[in-house]
């Protein structure tokens, strides 16, 4: 057994060098509206975002409509769908809120969609500080306003993105995830959709995968 500084490799496992062509290790699915110029709603799903204190702060892909949806308003409202809602979030995965549809999305499949809410069979709700409404079955949603969007160019022929720091304003919950009489979210009963590798999981067994998955 080949042992070093105390881990065996039977039981610390052996490590080896991969080159992945996405880094999604596993994070929530978020689904971002925005306000259109023509003032309806976009959906932008994603996953790349984290929170610390009241900020959040989102990765998003410089030639979406949803950044500049969100560097031209000011405002957002962040919706964190549960895993059984997977479906209705695939649905608008290959939807783009961009009429002139983007030369590398329309190459894998993205279509112009004017309603995402109709395509995903889901609802607005109306904000309370904000402009954007949120998503009525998302069990948690969040409103927020813009601090800052700072450009970052891609890699490797990957596309250029913003990263966007948001201020939450107001937290909506669902009550049944709330523990009662407190303002606190009760983490037994609250499940978030994650979004591993480009397939779906709740904490449990894999629910599906996205069209972009490679595996």
């Amino acid at each position: 057994m080949n042992c070093v500084a105390g881990w065996c490799k039977s039981e610390a496992g052996e490590a080896v060098t991969i080159r992945p062509s996405i880094l999604y290790f596993g994070t929530p699915v978020v689904l971002i509206t925005t306000m259109n110029p023509d003032r309806t709603v976009n959906i932008s799903p994603m996953s790349s975002a984290w929170a610390l204190g009241d900020r959040v702060v989102l990765g998003c892909t410089a030639s979406g409509q949803g950044i500049e949806n969100l560097r031209r308003e000011k405002e957002c409202a962040l919706n964190f769908p549960s895993p059984e809602l997977w479906r209705n979030v695939e649905r608008i995965a290959r939807a783009t809120g961009r009429r002139d549809v983007p030369a590398e999305k329309a190459a894998i499949g993205y279509e112009y969609v004017a309603d995402k809410f109709a395509l995903a069979g889901i609802t607005q709700a109306p904000s309370e500080t904000i402009t954007t409404p949120r998503i009525a079955e998302c069990p948690l949603q969040f409103e927020a306003e813009l601090v800052e969007a700072r450009p970052s160019n891609g890699s490797d022929g990957q596309p250029g993105f913003y990263i966007a720091e948001t201020r939450v304003k107001r937290v909506h919950a669902h009550r049944e995830i709330v523990v009662d009489g407190t303002n606190h979210v009760d983490p037994a009963r609250w499940e978030p959709l994650l979004y591993v590798f480009r397939h779906y999981f709740g904490t449990g067994a894999d629910l599906g995968k996205t069209f972009k998955a490679e595996c």
